[in-house]
């Protein structure tokens, strides 16, 4: 059950990035600097997620 509580605070975090990277693009003077670091920390959060997932899937059928 953590898992899961895991896996949804990591999904609002990604998508939380996200809405924060269009953001930053719909500005008249878009840092792009910010956004690689954005970017870099929303691919981040989906490799953990993807991590999680592999790990909960191999857990079930061990």
């Amino acid at each position: 059950m953590a898992l899961d509580a895991h896996l949804v605070e990591l999904t609002g975090k990604h998508r939380a990035l996200e809405e924060e990277i269009e953001a930053e693009i719909a500005r008249p003077l878009a840092d792009t600097l910010k956004i690689a670091q954005l970017k870099k920390e929303k691919l981040a959060i989906k490799d953990e997620i993807a991590r999680l997932k592999g790990e909960g899937s191999e857990s079930e059928v061990a």
